[in-house]
């Protein structure tokens, strides 16, 4: 019995009222006004950053080494060529012999990696399979895509032991329909028509995916709980709805509103949202959007109840915002418009450093530092001296990760001279919980935000971006715990 043995989510702090941005650039003409809120990533977040977020969150509890692969889906890839699944892999500490692979392509990205993760469970060629969905897309300003798109992230771990929720079946449509694309030139989205997209497209495809799988399944309207598929017109979602003969309170809040349009992640952080409302018996439909669309049913188990208020999820992360009332901040995360560095940062980086990444990607990636096998100390980064003046052990070293230890602020500062895209730079000292005391850059907090004795979790972040030689420089950062 496969299907879907834990998830996370992971939704950015930052949240921009879209009158903000229409007060900016509605007299363009182009931007239509929707309503509520979006989230935005922070300047040093990703794809990859949210992503490693939302997969800690799934594997709150997990043992690691029984991951055996990781699916990454994003049509906002950092990389073209160097494996972005591999990079999350190193990021959560995982074991060297398991399956890695990229899914993009097309919005409909998520759905697909989650299908496969199924099957390969299903053929016994693994046991568990983490499938991340991660989207962080840039927009053109003026554009109704800059109104729409919203950053997200959102995991699952599919397995063979004790399933939250069963897979039981899967449909998809595929066509070749270009609704929205984007050449290997191209920095921001292309779309056509949106009547055409509505017309041809979205009303079309996605009733045709679910109802190819209520055929199969031989499953009636009224035996599902909910149905989870993205919302690219609000009157439209509405209508899929009815179309198939389910009532509204069937089909998933889209959260159009609140996170926005998260591409590939999107189906599946309705997927998640669903899980979190439903219990034993019932049955979740959810369907992607993107080159015709996926279709998989999953019935709840007994073992959902365990894992409820274990993850902080789709409710806990909308709850927990900060809104950003600057659109030239805004623009300034995604690098849509040039911002001074400063002189300090124009030097550049003297030397690359990629052997150097590989030789303590451990370290650097995963935040894997040692542990006395004599005493217990913990320390970051590793040594070969314990640093407990009672022991002082050399060599008994064990590797002791710290990515998913919370801690406490000892002490910090905050820098006005140095450049960070969303100043001040604040930098602070860290004691773990456990044990091991480090410095480490602080992000999503405002001036005045942080205070001696605070909860802070470890938050994988971009560090910095060598343009010249196309390289992200990935770390871990503390951030303040979201309540």
């Amino acid at each position: 019995m496969s299907g879907i043995v834990s998830y996370g989510a992971y939704i950015p702090w930052y949240r921009i009222d879209r009158k903000v941005i229409y007060s900016a650039m509605g007299w363009s003409g182009s931007a239509n006004l929707l309503p509520g809120e979006k989230a935005v990533g922070n300047y040093d977040e990703d794809s990859i950053t949210m992503a490693v977020a939302s997969a800690v969150d799934c594997l709150n509890g997990i043992d690691r080494n029984t991951i055996d692969g990781v699916y990454f889906a994003s049509i906002s890839l950092p990389y073209k060529q160097r494996q972005n699944a591999a990079i999350i892999a190193t990021a959560l500490d995982l074991r060297a012999d398991i399956k890695t692979a990229d899914f993009t392509g097309s919005t409909r990205s998520g759905t697909t990696a989650l299908a496969a993760a199924c099957d390969a469970i299903k053929a016994g060629s693994a046991r568990n399979i983490l499938v991340c969905a991660a989207d962080c897309r840039p927009a053109k300003p003026g554009s109704s895509q800059e109104q729409a798109f919203g950053d997200a992230a959102v995991s699952f771990l599919l397995g063979d032991d004790d399933p939250i929720a069963e897979c039981k079946g899967t449909h998809s449509v595929s066509y070749d329909f270009a609704d929205k694309w984007m050449a290997d030139f191209d920095k921001f989205e292309r779309p056509t028509e949106d009547r055409w997209i509505r017309d041809e497209g979205y009303n079309k495809f996605i009733s045709e995916a679910i109802a190819g799988l209520a055929k199969k399944q031989k499953l009636l309207p009224k035996d599902v709980f909910r149905a989870a598929y993205p919302c690219l017109y609000a009157r439209d979602h509405a209508i899929i709805g009815k179309s198939l003969g389910l009532e509204p309170n069937q089909i998933q809040p889209h959260l159009l509103d609140s996170v926005g349009d998260c591409g590939s992640a999107y189906p599946l952080i309705l997927l998640a949202a669903a899980l979190e409302e439903a219990h034993a018996q019932d049955n979740i439909i959810t369907a992607s959007w993107g080159s015709g669309s996926d279709a998989l049913l999953f019935q709840v188990t007994e073992k959902i109840d365990a894992i409820k208020g274990n993850r902080k999820g789709v409710a806990k992360s909308l709850t927990s915002k900060r809104m950003l009332s600057n659109y030239s901040k805004f623009l300034s995360f995604r690098n849509i418009i040039p911002v001074d560095l400063g002189v300090r940062a124009e030097t550049g980086i003297p030397w690359d450093q990629k052997p150097l990444s590989w030789r303590h990607r451990r370290e650097i990636l995963g935040l894997v530092g040692v542990r006395c096998k004599k005493c217990g100390t913990p320390q970051f980064p590793a040594q070969r001296v314990c640093v407990n003046p009672a022991c002082k052990a050399i060599d008994q070293m064990e590797p002791y990760r710290f990515s998913d230890k919370k801690g406490r602020l000892f002490t910090y500062t905050e820098d006005h001279l140095g450049f960070t895209a969303s100043p001040p730079a604040i930098y602070g000292m860290i004691d773990f919980a456990g044990g091991g005391r480090n410095e480490f850059e602080i992000t999503d907090c405002e001036p005045g935000g942080v205070e001696v004795g605070m909860e802070v979790e470890m938050s994988f972040r971009r560090k910095f971006t060598d343009e010249r030689r196309g390289t992200y420089f990935y770390f871990w950062k503390a951030v303040p715990t979201r309540v």
